[in-house]
């Protein structure tokens, strides 16, 4: 039988991993986002050495499960030399798999720009920079903000695989719980709503954004 009481005295544990969660899913966003205009960037670059390494890039995050992207980052990195801590592990893995998401929605984006715009800004004596400044980016960013707010809730969702490598989050904070006090329901039950509340509230949110910039 279904029993929340039992969840009540750890709450505060659930909020903080909650709070892990957040945390982790927006710095992975912001930096895959920076990460996602240069992989955009190179994938429409003339240099076809450049584009193709990007393209192939793009392929193999999106076309690899993030938990195989997860165990190659904290696994095989040490193998190099590189030894990263589980929560700045979960960061780059989470960020090279978004960037590889965004840098695709952006190309796209770019992609429905009118062709005639950048030779009117030619025209005009904008250079590359100047075009890609003040006429590229911001109608990309405007057009494709649903896209980016959808994959803003998908990465929020994903970061619970961190778990795998000993990240206490939402879901470790769930599992620990629910395996000490017998009672997993009453725990993944709490984790899956905590979940749904943020990522309604980033939905919102991204909704309440797209508003602003199209009354701009």
């Amino acid at each position: 039988m279904f029993d929340f009481t039992v969840v009540l005295p750890h709450w505060p544990q659930l909020l903080a991993g909650l709070g892990v969660s957040f945390g982790v899913s927006m710095v992975a966003i912001v930096l895959g986002f920076v990460f996602g205009w240069a992989i955009c960037l190179g994938s429409v670059s003339p240099m076809r050495g450049l584009s193709r390494t990007c393209r192939l890039y793009v392929s193999f995050f999106r076309g690899t499960p993030l938990l195989v992207q997860l165990t190659l980052v904290f696994y095989a990195l040490p193998a190099a030399g590189i030894s990263l801590p589980p929560l700045l592990a979960a960061v780059v893995a989470l960020t090279l798999n978004t960037s590889a998401f965004q840098g695709e929605i952006l190309r796209a984006g770019f992609n429905l720009l009118p062709s005639g715009q950048i030779e009117a800004a030619r025209d005009l004596g904008l250079n590359r920079w100047q075009i890609l400044r003040h006429i590229q980016i911001p109608q990309v960013f405007r057009s494709m903000l649903p896209a980016l707010t959808n994959e803003t809730i998908d990465i929020i969702k994903n970061s619970a695989l961190v778990s795998a490598v000993g990240v206490t989050e939402l879901m470790r904070t769930a599992q620990v719980l629910a395996s000490t006090t017998y009672r997993p329901i009453e725990f993944f039950v709490s984790a899956g709503l905590l979940y749904l509340l943020l990522t309604l509230s980033v939905g919102r949110f991204g909704h309440w954004l797209e508003g602003r910039l199209r009354t701009a």
